[in-house]
């Protein structure tokens, strides 16, 4: 089994309503036995463009477990409130490691 990690880069628009978001999926990474690597911790660009705003990287134990975490229908009224309250861009990566890319 190999882990995949969950990134996300959020804009918040509204804090006071992102906090009951937090509060609400906080929970939901620990019981697909996730666990969250970064949350919002400060960001310092060293090449390119990107400006991330609050990025966050969750690690679950495999990619099934990550993309039932990012799409299940049980936890799509909490994503749905961090929709409403910020713009997000998220991914999922499985944590291999491949030494033959071009």
């Amino acid at each position: 089994m190999m882990a995949a990690y969950v990134i996300v880069d959020i804009e918040v628009h509204n804090p006071e309503n992102y906090k009951e978001y937090l509060a609400k999926i906080t929970p939901t990474v620990a019981a697909c036995n996730g666990r969250y690597l970064v949350r919002g911790a400060q960001t310092q660009v060293v090449s390119g463009n990107w400006q991330p705003k609050r990025l966050v990287v969750m690690e679950f134990p495999d990619l099934a477990i990550a993309n039932h975490w990012a799409t299940c229908a049980e936890y799509a009224p909490i994503h749905a409130l961090r929709n409403a309250n910020a713009s997000a861009n998220m991914i999922i990566v499985e944590g291999s490691v491949d030494f033959t890319a071009s």
